[in-house]
């Protein structure tokens, strides 16, 4: 009877945390279908603007006139790292700490043994993993939890001044690139200086067009804008990225648990089973020894 009461008390135990999988599973379904309409929705415009801006970078403008086209030699690197607040979603922080990891020894190691490099993590889990390797930076934690353009914009425009400033030669970001409800990619792109965002997703070919007043006045005005909607999108590929991978370790979890209850309801009616034909066999034996 200890035996049946063991594993009465698995399958209670089994069967709430289900429910909670599976509750879990149903509200990362429907903010992933609010960050993945946010995300199709902000590509589009993304892409364009960097296909204008390689189209203007390529032309007959002066870009040495632009301090954020400045190739330096990365002596102050800052990595911006995007992970999450929350966890149960599978390896979605791991593989950006590894990536992380990795590029720090193949890429910025002399900066790091140097104390040139920094690291701006957002979201707790991530930066709970890296703080032990390296000094890193929290941001603002509520920030993933309400993402909003006014906030990026925000730290967008804090690492342009860092980097007109001189305090910083080169911006990293790291993050997942959502691709689907069930893929992610580990994505590492350079932010700062601009040269390598102007040739990004721009498959149009260079126009001659008319441009007034300026092409310098409008390179001037579409590069800020650029670089917000360009780090803009990163958090909200990482956003939807976090619960579609929350989404899919749920439902694994749930099926998991499916499975372990039917092989604990197997075993708890093979062993009721064994008990009742124990007690029966008591039975006849007690009822055979007074007949004898």
């Amino acid at each position: 009877m200890g035996n049946l009461k063991e594993i009465r008390t698995r399958i209670a135990s089994i069967e709430s945390t289900q429910k909670i999988t599976g509750s879990m599973k149903l509200v990362s379904a429907a903010k992933l279908r609010r960050a993945q309409t946010s995300i199709q929705h902000l590509r589009p415009y993304s892409m364009k603007l960097n296909e204008i801006l390689g189209n203007l970078a390529s032309s007959n403008v002066n870009t040495e006139a632009f301090p954020l086209f400045e190739e330096r030699t990365p002596e102050k690197v800052n990595i911006v790292i995007i992970t999450s607040n929350k966890g149960l979603c599978g390896a979605f922080n791991s593989n950006i700490v590894k990536t992380v990891k990795s590029l720090i020894e193949e890429k910025f190691s002399e900066q790091n043994a140097a104390g040139n490099l920094s690291l701006t993590c957002f979201g707790k889990k991530g930066y709970e993993q890296l703080s032990r390797l390296y000094p890193v930076r929290l941001y603002d934690e509520k920030l993933l939890d309400k993402l909003d353009f006014a906030s990026v914009a925000e730290i967008a425009d804090s690492l342009t001044n860092s980097f007109l400033n001189r305090e910083l030669d080169k911006v990293v970001v790291v993050y997942n690139q959502f691709l689907n409800a069930a893929t992610q990619r580990i994505t590492v792109e350079d932010f700062l200086p601009v040269a390598t965002i102007a040739g990004e997703d721009s498959t149009a070919t260079n126009s001659d067009y008319i441009i007034e007043p300026s092409a310098e006045k409008l390179l001037g005005e579409l590069i800020p804008k650029i670089l917000r909607t360009q780090l803009f999108k990163t958090f909200s590929d990482s956003l939807a990225s976090e619960h579609g991978a929350r989404m899919i370790s749920m439902t694994k979890a749930t099926d998991n648990a499916t499975e372990i209850l039917r092989d604990l309801r197997l075993k708890y009616n093979n062993a009721r089973q064994s008990s009742i034909t124990n007690e029966l066999i008591e039975i006849v034996s007690g009822a055979n020894a007074l007949n004898g």
